[in-house]
């Protein structure tokens, strides 16, 4: 996170991360995170690679960072712990609308985009074509009070339509219909968030 700048982002000296990482504990399975509130997706996306090529946003999310957590409580800290992390393979083909009642009932809530992200930063091999996930924690409440029915996910882009022959390969942050099934695309979601 340090050498991709990361901590510039969000203002955060890298020493106090370097020392909140450390809090993890040596062989505990956890994922470091910025909150969204000092790193937002927008300036993260770009940072993703894979291939050598850097991550985007699709040019019909411009909003990206409007897609604010919906249903879940970030802990109120910059930087946080997530535990249990799963990519939610076992959901393929369910539609978001499917998949978070499932996860509520398993004891899980949905990663929130940024969660996502970083969890691609930090581990890029999570990140599979035809393995990929929506991070549906993320949710966009239009002005009317309604949520939108667009639910953020990252995958790989096959470098068609507006994406563009040159970003194929690329990590992707988009975006599916909540009522939409997708065979390529899980659920991800974690056991807890922790500031310690």
């Amino acid at each position: 996170m340090i050498a991709l700048g990361v901590h510039e982002i969000a203002g955060i000296a890298a020493d106090d991360i370097r020392a909140f990482a450390d809090q993890a504990g040596p062989g505990e399975d956890v994922l470091l995170v910025v909150h969204p509130d000092r790193a937002p997706a927008s300036a993260l996306a770009p940072l993703l690679r894979r291939d050598d090529k850097p991550g985007f946003v699709v040019t019909d999310m411009r909003d990206v960072d409007a897609f604010v957590p919906s249903g879940i409580e970030l802990p109120d800290s910059p930087l946080y712990f997530v535990t249990g992390v799963d990519r939610g393979d076992h959901m393929s083909n369910w539609s978001p609308e499917e998949a978070l009642p499932a996860l509520t009932e398993a004891g899980r809530t949905p990663l929130a985009l940024a969660e996502g992200i970083h969890w691609v930063l930090q581990q890029p091999a999570v990140l599979e074509r035809n393995l990929c996930f929506m991070t549906i924690g993320s949710r966009l409440r239009k002005a009317n009070g309604a949520l939108d029915a667009r639910t953020p996910a990252i995958w790989i882009s096959n470098g068609t339509g507006r994406d563009g022959r040159e970003r194929r390969n690329a990590p992707k942050v988009g975006w599916c219909w909540w009522g939409n099934r997708h065979t390529w695309l899980g659920f991800a979601s974690t056991t807890g968030r922790e500031s310690r």
